[in-house]
């Protein structure tokens, strides 16, 4: 396992989603107010880039590096996320805090899992 690289991607997802997400925050706020979308979509789309980078590097054992993968990912998003819960109180953008991490966990572990599965198979495309 390659964990840096991990680490650093890890890093890269948490950074994109919540910068992202701050962005379009009053966007979605103001037309979706009872829907919660945004930040499980961002994490889809920047889990799914970065699981893609890192899982193309690797030539045995995609599956179990992909959980790995997925594992680091989640790891360092909580890591993050109560540094600026416990530091910043008034986190605006996650009201429900708890769901958030179940889905952001179920969420990478699903996508990283399936792009190790993905990345064993060989594909004939004629």
């Amino acid at each position: 396992m390659k964990l840096n690289m991990a680490i650093i991607f890890g890093v890269l997802i948490w950074i994109l989603t919540n910068c992202i997400a701050s962005i379009f925050h009053p966007i979605f706020n103001n037309n979706l107010q009872y829907f919660n979308i945004l930040i499980p979509i961002l994490t889809i789309i920047t889990t799914v880039f970065f699981g893609i980078i890192y899982i193309r590097n690797i030539d045995e054992n995609e599956v179990v590096e992909g959980v790995l993968a997925g594992v680091v990912f989640c790891l360092v998003n909580l890591i993050l996320d109560l540094l600026i819960f416990i530091f910043s109180p008034s986190r605006f953008f996650i009201p429900n805090f708890p769901m958030h991490i179940a889905s952001m966990i179920v969420i990478t572990l699903l996508i990283t899992t399936f792009l190790g599965y993905l990345a064993q198979m060989k594909i004939d495309l004629r």
